[in-house]
């Protein structure tokens, strides 16, 4: 089997890229893509019958597991025991120092979501993870200010691309590989023992899993490698995020597929908006009022977030919420407004169970850790509180229709401007991108350009009188592109433009494109033209 590396070999590439890792990455995909391309078939299939009418339900070949009450999953592994506050951003250099310093518990190192991934943001992610736990990683910003790591860091969790990803930079017999299976693969192979040697591990955080048969593959994927690399069974520690509706019917069976190498479930609330408007974006009974009103206490989220704290604690299971968007601004009011939803949110988790929490950045690791102190003390999670008293049906699940709210002419302009705005930082290089006091990602990029599709399948009527139609979106889109351009010139202005057709094509079609990232990927981040280092 051969290999061939597309990306170019920038400073210090080799040290990630060394011919050991290549041929683990190599091994793992002879073992795994053809199951990874199944499970994608399936779940086109799972679309497929949505589209029909049909409907998830909790799953009765697997009952016998939700039912059996004595299995558990394994007990906390070092530096993952007390996860109160944990915070995301991407792997780069400065931030890999922020969020080390932040005074967290966990750091998500998101190759996912929040990274744009560029050959060198992928690779240079790969390498600034490896001299951090080396401790040879500073920064110096263009105001010659220095980031270099403190005495108190954040345990590292890393989380790979989803399945449906692949990295053109590598490719084996002429295919791009898995992406997910470069970012584990390479973050595990260099990163392993030295986890080990500081008394943690190699954790990881798993995305956007449809079914507890990707749990299962994720599972296969964790005993294969250990065996590969001699580390002992068990020793990986992978938290789950449910941001699938699908997954939501099968919280008890991905903890058990994975329960040797469990460390939890989290709380995905953006890309569980995503995914309801996805799979269910057709049909009136599931349209959604403006993204900012569908918050985590409406029927359907409420729902979710209950069922997840309730199957965690009774596996024994870290059930983690979902992540506080809001980037503090120079707005003293605005700060003052923004921390007292931000606390009231947390607040609100803590009380209902969660053992931890997410932010986006640095300014809010403060707010959310007083809160989650307040109830939990010197405790370092609420594991015994077991939530028995909580049952939730797959009506409540999906009681999509009874969440308030209206959607507004300037909520569609506000999806029309971020879905813009992220894309087009997205071509640039950057997967998070601070938006009117808002930490965007991927994700809630999905959720803009979806929820425009779906209001125009529909002619959603609009609160001021109207309905969203064609004409409308296109107009806002070209305003919006107008102020993103004014002052552009070359490649800047014409990766707006590009930004803006994507939109286009992702939002205004007949059909719903699955995500944006993969089409936009493919046509539009290239590594480079020719194969810069090849290997039997």
């Amino acid at each position: 089997m051969r290999y061939e590396i597309i990306g170019p070999m920038a400073e210090r590439f080799d040290e990630v890229l060394t011919g050991e890792a290549l041929d683990f990455l190599v091994a793992l995909d002879s073992e795994f893509a053809a199951r990874r391309v199944a499970l994608l078939d399936t779940r086109r299939a799972r679309r497929d019958r949505y589209a029909t009418g049909q409907l998830p339900d909790f799953l009765p070949e697997t009952a016998a597991v939700r039912d059996d009450p004595t299995w558990q999953v394994a007990s906390p592994a070092p530096g993952l025991e007390d996860r109160r506050v944990e915070i995301t951003g991407p792997p780069d250099r400065k931030m890999t120092i922020n969020a080390l310093n932040s005074g967290a518990k966990v750091w998500l190192a998101d190759f996912e979501d929040a990274t744009a991934p560029t050959w060198h943001n992928v690779i240079g992610g790969q390498l600034n993870l490896i001299d951090a736990l080396d401790r040879r990683i500073d920064f110096t910003d263009a105001r010659s200010k220095r980031y270099a790591l403190g005495d108190e860091l954040a345990t590292i969790v890393v989380r790979p691309r989803g399945w449906h990803l692949v990295e053109k930079g590598i490719v084996v017999d002429g295919r791009p590989i898995s992406a997910s299976l470069v970012d584990f693969g390479l973050y595990l192979f260099h990163c392993a023992r030295r986890q080990l040697d500081a008394g943690k591990g190699p954790y990881f955080y798993l995305p956007k899993l449809e079914s507890h048969r990707e749990a299962r593959l994720w599972n296969d994927i964790f005993v294969f490698a250990q065996r590969y690399l001699g580390l002992p069974q068990g020793t990986i520690r992978a938290t789950t995020l449910i941001e699938t509706i699908t997954a939501a019917f099968e919280m008890e069976e991905i903890l058990y597929e994975l329960r040797e190498h469990s460390a939890g479930l989290n709380a995905g609330r953006w890309d569980y908006i995503f995914s309801i408007i996805k799979n269910f974006g057709q049909w009136p009974d599931f349209i959604l009022p403006d993204r900012a009103a569908v918050t985590m206490t409406v029927p359907f989220m409420r729902a979710y977030t209950e069922l997840l704290v309730r199957t965690c604690h009774r596996r024994g299971a870290h059930a983690i919420g979902g992540m506080a968007a809001f980037v503090p601004a120079r707005d003293p009011q605005v700060n003052e407004d923004a921390l007292r939803k931000v606390r009231a949110d947390k607040q609100r988790e803590a009380g209902d169970g969660f053992d931890g929490s997410w932010v986006a950045h640095p300014g809010l690791v403060a707010t959310c850790r007083e809160v989650f102190d307040g109830v939990l003390g010197e405790r370092p999670n609420q594991l015994d509180r077991r939530r028995d008293e909580v049952t939730v049906t797959a009506a409540e699940l999906l009681s999509v229709d009874k969440t308030p709210g209206q959607v507004t002419e300037a909520g569609v302009r506000a999806n029309v401007a971020v879905a813009l705005r992220y894309i087009d930082a997205w071509l640039g290089g950057t997967g998070a991108v601070a938006l009117w006091n808002l930490m965007e990602d991927a994700a809630t990029a999905e959720i803009a350009r979806c929820q425009l599709w779906q209001w125009l399948h529909h002619g959603t009527p609009l609160a001021g009188g109207g309905s969203v139609t064609e004409e409308l979106v296109r107009s806002m889109l070209a305003e919006e592109l107008a102020t993103v351009t004014e002052g552009r010139e070359g490649v800047e202005r014409e990766r707006a433009e590009q930004a803006a057709r994507i939109v286009e094509e992702t939002a205004l079609a007949e059909d719903l494109p699955s995500f944006f990232t993969t089409s936009a990927y493919a046509r539009h981040l290239r590594p480079t033209r020719e194969p810069a280092l090849a290997a039997a």
